[in-house]
């Protein structure tokens, strides 16, 4: 199944205190602003787009979320990328079927309504990769 680049996560402390770089540096504009409080997740999300390509700003809302811990391990920065498919099930079921492990328990729609998972470390060298589709 083809994957195309859908966008980078990126990890930091304060999306107020970031956004300015974005904004006047590289000419970014703010597609949307959310928070998500769903267990396991707790960040505030600022979504750009910055010449043509797609960035999320992800500020944890609970000192525990997996950002917070993320900033804690490795500090602020490229947080994961993101991959669109067309169907992520028959995604899903490909990957596995070529080894590929899951965190099974990310596997959820956002509040935007795009489809997720994340591939788990041990199957990426280290990065974390998202796969996502959007089915509305």
């Amino acid at each position: 199944m083809e994957k195309t680049f859908d966008h980078l996560g990126i990890a930091v402390r304060s999306i107020n205190d970031t956004l300015p770089f974005y904004l006047n540096v590289l000419g970014a504009r703010v597609v949307d602003r959310y928070s998500s409080e769903t267990k396991g997740v707790e960040v505030h999300v600022a979504a750009l787009e910055v010449g043509g390509m797609h960035v999320e700003l992800l500020e944890p809302t609970n000192r525990e979320s997996p950002v917070a811990r993320f900033i804690r391990q490795r500090g602020q920065g490229v947080h994961h990328v993101a991959y669109r498919v067309e169907n992520l099930d028959q995604a899903i079921e490909e990957a596995k079927t070529g080894g590929v492990r899951f965190y099974e328990e990310t596997l959820r729609t956002n509040a935007r309504g795009r489809r997720l998972i994340y591939m788990h470390l041990a199957s990426t060298s280290g990065t974390i990769v998202e796969l996502c589709d959007y089915p509305n």
